[in-house]
């Protein structure tokens, strides 16, 4: 698979969640949503983990190691993301 067919799965992945996202919000307000999608994350995150790890002892050890790699992604693709809405704020928000 080359990277421009992952690069397109990895966009049209997250392109259907943000449409779930956006769907809910007809019924919820957006920061309910947005509480439910951060907690969904944080769950899959731990489930990954969790399902890769020999044992719970190996789990313990590399808490501290996971904590920092999600908080780190997190953050990056937040500022990346806000920092584009910065720029872009009149095409991505229509009122």
């Amino acid at each position: 698979m080359s990277k421009e067919e992952i690069d397109k799965k990895f966009w049209d992945r997250a392109d259907e969640i943000i449409h779930i996202a956006n769907d809910q919000c007809d019924d919820s307000s957006s920061g309910e949503v947005s509480s439910s999608l951060l907690y969904a994350a944080a769950r899959f995150n731990s489930f990954i983990i969790a399902s890769s790890a020999k044992n719970v002892e190996e789990m313990k050890k590399d808490k501290e190691e996971a904590v920092k790699y999600f908080t780190e992604q997190y953050r990056n693709m937040f500022i990346e993301n806000f920092d584009d809405y910065i720029e872009n704020y009149k095409e991505n928000i229509r009122r």
